[in-house]
């Protein structure tokens, strides 16, 4: 552990690079500050307000951190690493949700957490997060992967066709909403009123009253 301890201080990194200003500023060696930020950090996990936001943080930086140098990596060898971490860090808090209401009262359970955290994501090949995988989660993920698998599939095509019936129906009445509220343009309107049709034409020609003429008839007389 000292001899990895030493080397993950000797390596380029965030950390380093911040303990290395320090003690360029205070001449206090690497690894005593180290030692001190770790041990702080654990009586503040024990004593310390926002215990939980801490261990929180120290459990998914570091490892967010150097997951993505992973994937920037041609290597896939620290890919399969830190997938297993994350997935054993998902099972880990997923049962910690249903127990947390429990634990919470536990003495000391962040620092508790804080360490099996640490664990999970050491640098060495039997870390917690390789021992959990391949002592429990890979086996019941074996045990029933072809179940999960049926089930998944069924549950994708049922959510489909329920979607695609929704979108269906969504249409249908969209369609059927804008034919009944279809407004008629207020130039066909005041077209409709200036011409007169046919038959109106028609009855005010019969009923309109004949005029009487004006002429008489002149009589001439002759003396």
């Amino acid at each position: 552990l000292d001899d990895r301890a030493e080397k993950f201080l000797n390596e380029k990194n965030v950390v380093t690079d911040f303990l290395g200003k320090v003690e360029e500023k205070t001449g206090i060696k690497k690894k005593i500050l180290a030692f001190g930020a770790v041990s702080v950090t654990g009586l503040y996990l024990v004593y310390g307000y926002g215990a939980s936001l801490l261990c929180n943080l120290i459990g998914f930086v570091y490892p967010a951190y150097y997951s993505i140098k992973a994937i920037e990596s041609p290597s896939k060898e620290d890919d399969t690493k830190w997938l297993t971490y994350w997935v054993v860090y998902g099972v880990f808090s997923l049962g910690e949700f249903f127990s947390d209401i429990f634990l919470y009262w536990f003495p000391f359970y962040y620092a508790f957490k804080c360490l099996f955290l640490l664990w999970c994501m050491a640098p060495m090949s039997w870390n917690g997060s390789q021992v959990i995988y391949n002592k429990v989660v890979r086996p019941v993920f074996l045990r029933h992967e072809a179940t999960v698998d049926n089930m998944v599939s069924n549950l994708s095509g049922k959510a489909m066709s329920a979607a695609e019936n929704l979108t269906r129906e969504v249409l249908s009445n969209l369609v059927k909403n804008k034919a009944l509220v279809t407004p008629v343009s207020p130039v066909a309107q005041s077209e409709a009123k200036s011409l007169p049709s046919s038959s109106t034409a028609a009855s005010s020609s019969k009923t309109a009253p004949s005029q009487p003429s004006d002429e008489r008839p002149v009589r001439i007389c002759h003396d």
